[in-house]
């Protein structure tokens, strides 16, 4: 029995060239722009061309490129060994399939095919589900499918916000960094969303407040001061808030030390390595920050990948192939473009 995962994450440029290609293919998207092809395709152009030079900047910080698809394969593989382990032979192998840069959906379904498997699941590595990340993910992978008339049994992860190994993970991390401190704040900060996303019924703002709420609860730290914040917010619409940077120059300028949490983001990517860590820690210190932390995104700490492989496995024994895992139980029935419920 040969099972196929599929990793699903974002994707990032690989050389400085790569950046203007990679933005277009991410306004490319429907989901991010939604707007008739033609006119999705020319304000692609515009918008990636204009916005190449601020970003060449950005990457230029970490190298000039994104680590995300090297980090994804240290996930990838720690996954596939921890799927396989205490089996007499390889049940699982992993894929990963980047959104908007190499190796994407077309490129992968080839080596999938080789391999031949009995089933697929689908595992995006955003936690809580959005139609602009899992949900066009997933869209791209069906319809590739289709093209190459792949037709094979296919489960899909479409969230695990609340799951306990995840909570976990994230409670061993913020741990770590807050430790001995006093007189902090505790900012959760997620990629943000324009309101008008969740207005018609995306889940995710919801999603990652259930997340942020356990996590708070099961820190179990007496009077723990904290917010959630959203970050990355780009054009003239009204996005989800409060943002990030607002709550760091309030903080700030109050003397508390800033503790920063990726509650959305499990791999380092240009959102951590440079607004986070670079461009909001400035921020801080402008406004009178004395010390300011970064709790890590997940990557592959150990309780992370647990919770993805379990995930996997116990989905076989409890529900039928072609459903959705978890079912039914995250998101209220207003949340209309949750996969979980369509």
């Amino acid at each position: 029995m040969r099972k196929a995962v599929i990793l699903f994450n974002l994707g990032g440029p690989d050389k400085l060239e790569s950046i203007e290609p990679f933005l277009f293919n991410l306004f490319n998207d429907p989901a991010i722009l939604n707007l008739p092809t033609i006119f999705r395709y020319l304000l692609a152009k515009l918008i990636s061309n204009r916005r190449a030079p601020i970003a060449k900047k950005i990457y230029k910080e970490i190298g000039g490129s994104s680590p995300i698809f090297k980090l994804t394969e240290n996930q990838s593989d720690a996954l596939e060994k921890n799927l396989n382990q205490n089996k007499p032979k390889k049940e699982y192998k992993c894929f990963v399939v980047m959104r908007y840069w190499h190796p994407r959906a077309e490129e992968v379904i080839k080596n999938v095919k080789l391999y031949n498997p009995n089933e697929i699941i689908l595992m995006p590595l955003y936690p809580q589900y959005s139609a602009a990340t899992s949900g066009s993910s997933i869209k791209e992978w069906n319809k590739v499918c289709e093209k190459n008339n792949f037709k094979i049994k296919t489960s899909t992860i479409c969230c695990y916000p609340i799951d306990e190994n995840f909570i976990t993970a994230h409670i061993n991390e913020i741990n770590k960094k807050i430790k001995n401190l006093n007189n902090f704040k505790l900012i959760f900060s997620a990629h943000g969303l324009p309101q008008k996303n969740i207005k018609q019924g995306d889940p995710y703002q919801w999603q990652v407040e259930q997340s942020v709420n356990k996590i708070v609860k099961n820190l179990n730290y007496n009077n723990l001061d904290w917010i959630l914040s959203y970050q990355s917010r780009i054009g003239s619409l009204k996005w989800i808030g409060p943002s990030t940077d607002s709550v760091i120059i309030e903080n700030s300028k109050i003397g508390k030390h800033i503790v920063l949490v990726p509650i959305a983001f499990v791999s380092e990517h240009s959102e951590t390595l440079v607004e986070l860590d670079i461009e909001y820690k400035k921020l801080a210190t402008d406004n009178g920050c004395i010390q300011y932390t970064r709790v890590p995104a997940l990557g592959t700490n150990e309780h992370f990948i647990k919770a993805m492989s379990e995930l996997i496995i116990n989905k076989k024994d409890k529900y039928k192939i072609n459903e959705n895992f978890p079912p039914k139980i995250q998101c209220p029935s207003n949340f209309k473009k949750c996969h979980c419920l369509n």
